[in-house]
């Protein structure tokens, strides 16, 4: 059985300087995690991003290059979006990243994406609304500011204090959460469904689909929880 630590995908939007990049492998493989994922990079592949990796070219050589978030998460029953704060703003769960250790710890069965964001704008509301829960990394308040692959450093670290200190570290069964495809399947059903009946017009700007994405991720939906719903949805969509 893998280990759990292995299994854990972390992904970089947009990452502007390669040397990011290379920095956040190295952070990685120093802790114990493989899986890297990069969002539209600005630049790479790159010389600085492979000297910054240092013995961690291996990760670099096996890392996923995809055009967008929905991409990256697809398979993914739970994500965390990072922030360098405790949000306020965000109507979802917010954990510290060894708050975030602790429920990966407690849900070894779920595969996790922890998503940081581009150096220059951090992540957008769609990118997060794509996000179940938010990880913040506590500072300073007066600057609380970090460079994203500290944050990512921060965060290995957390998740190889608390699983690699725990002897059972392997996954056990099958995911029980809901996929984040199954979700983003759901929800455009949702949201086709809520716009024929005018709920929400085309012609206004709504949120209203962020208000339910944060609704009902936080109830934590498994796989047959959104067949139940997307069952619900075609009886309510039926001709009558």
């Amino acid at each position: 059985m893998p280990n759990k630590l292995t299994q854990i995908r972390i992904i970089l939007l947009h990452t502007f300087h390669p040397g990011n990049i290379g920095a956040a492998a190295r952070a990685m493989k120093t802790m114990g995690l493989q899986e890297l994922v990069l969002v539209n990079p600005d630049n790479f592949p790159h010389s600085e991003a492979t000297s910054r990796a240092a013995g961690a070219k291996d990760i670099l050589e096996n890392l996923v290059i995809v055009d967008s978030l929905e991409e990256a998460i697809a398979d993914c029953n739970q994500v965390f979006a990072t922030s360098a704060r405790q949000p306020h703003s965000f109507t979802r769960p917010s954990l510290s990243a060894e708050e975030v250790a602790e429920w990966i710890n407690e849900n070894q069965a779920e595969k996790i994406a922890i998503v940081f964001g581009g150096e220059r704008d951090g992540m957008s509301r769609d990118e997060i609304n794509l996000c179940q829960q938010i990880l913040y990394i506590p500072g300073n308040e007066e600057y609380c500011v970090l460079n994203v692959s500290a944050a990512v450093q921060i965060v290995c670290y957390e998740l190889f204090k608390r699983l690699a200190a725990n002897e059972n570290t392997t996954i056990i069964g099958s995911p029980v959460l809901a996929s984040q495809k199954d979700l983003n399947n759901f929800y455009a059903h949702l949201e086709d469904l809520l716009t024929e009946r005018q709920y929400i017009r085309p012609e206004q700007k709504s949120d209203s689909m962020v208000k339910l994405r944060s609704f009902i991720n936080r109830a934590q939906p498994t796989s047959a929880d959104i067949g139940l719903l997307r069952g619900m949805i075609k009886a309510l969509s039926r001709q009558i």
